[in-house]
């Protein structure tokens, strides 16, 4: 049919690839041929998807030829060295990795947030990265009502940040904590994650903040095309399987009455309003990750004004949580590509 859209991935076998594969069948993406790449070592492997059996192929520039839309979910070095031959070959990317997300020639897109960026793409666009997608879907509505000006996070993120040897390893871990065995020597994370916390996501960056904190800064400047927003990020690694959770204060130019606040985050698209510290169970007073795994909405709650602000209407505080492998990638991603087909 004319118009289905040839689809392939990059990194179709991780973590992340998987899940573009699952939102892509979801979502009745119109593929036409669909083209797994991985490394050499997946190639051959046979892979059901939505009543078609497919084989992984190597990735190689070769393996672009005819493709309409490449979704990218592969390192920054892969990233870097095949997806613009992609490009080359006529195809418009979608890259999950961070290789072009600060290039001023690549649009950095949330579609609730900046869809109209994706019309000015020379082929590639980029995905933003998980924290940043989960902070800011819910941020979005807030700055509209008035105007972000200053930004204080702290993240707490799961496992699947890390992918499946993350997820692995921490299961492994609790498996060990649980049966009194050894806990397995740590390989996705700097030390073990089971009942612990790891205050460091990424290597140092700038002033003691390491590269995943400045992402959230960096990233939301070209998204909510806020050249001046200051962030102050703190991310922290936890031992949950998948959902990132983040706290979040907001200060504003203009004060923000409380009851408007929660009513544009009910009715911002991509949002779940979850904010009842009344409510009988407590899956209904405030978001959790247990909950918000395997589905795409951010959920708000916690929303309380920020009584640390001088002006104390200026300022708001409210708690999120997201699916990492979903919204804060794989979903973020195939959104990004159904804009393409308008």
């Amino acid at each position: 049919m004319s118009d289905t859209k040839n689809v392939a991935i990059l990194g179709a076998t991780g973590a992340v690839g998987t899940q573009m594969l699952t939102c892509l069948a979801e979502r009745d993406f119109p593929v036409g041929e669909l083209r797994l790449l991985a490394s050499a070592r997946s190639a051959g492997k046979r892979i059901e998807w939505n009543g078609r059996e497919v084989t992984v192929q190597e990735a190689r520039p070769e393996a672009f030829e005819g493709m309409d839309i490449v979704l990218g979910a592969a390192g920054d070095e892969q990233a870097k060295e095949l997806l613009p031959e992609a490009v080359r070959r006529g195809a418009t990317v979608v890259d999950n990795s961070h290789a072009f997300r600060l290039d001023p020639e690549v649009p950095l897109v949330v579609p609730e947030i900046n869809a109209e960026d994706v019309a000015w793409n020379k082929g590639l666009i980029a995905n933003p990265n998980c924290a940043t997608i989960i902070g800011l879907v819910p941020t979005w509505p807030l700055h509209k009502l008035g105007g972000v000006t200053r930004m204080v996070v702290s993240t707490y993120q799961a496992a699947s940040g890390a992918g499946v040897s993350g997820m692995n390893e921490l299961e492994s871990e609790i498996e060990a904590l649980g049966t009194g065995k050894p806990s397995p020597e740590p390989k996705a994370f700097a030390d073990q994650l089971a009942s612990n916390l790891i205050p460091q996501i990424g290597g140092e960056k700038f002033e003691g903040y390491t590269s995943e904190e400045m992402k959230m800064q960096n990233e939301g400047r070209k998204i909510m095309h806020l050249p001046e927003l200051r962030v102050n990020c703190t991310c922290v690694r936890v031992p949950v399987m998948r959902s990132h959770s983040e706290s979040i204060t907001l200060e504003f130019e203009r004060p923000v009455p409380l009851e408007d606040a929660r009513a544009a985050l009910a009715d911002a698209p991509g949002v779940k309003l979850v904010d009842d510290l009344d409510a009988e169970a407590a899956r209904d007073r405030f978001p959790m990750p247990l909950y918000t795994s395997d589905q795409d909405l951010i959920w708000v709650g916690r929303i309380r004004r920020d009584i640390s602000n001088p002006d104390v209407g200026r300022g708001i505080t409210f708690w999120c949580c997201g699916d990492q492998i979903r919204k804060g990638a794989a979903t973020n991603a195939v959104q990004i590509a159904e804009l393409l087909l308008k």
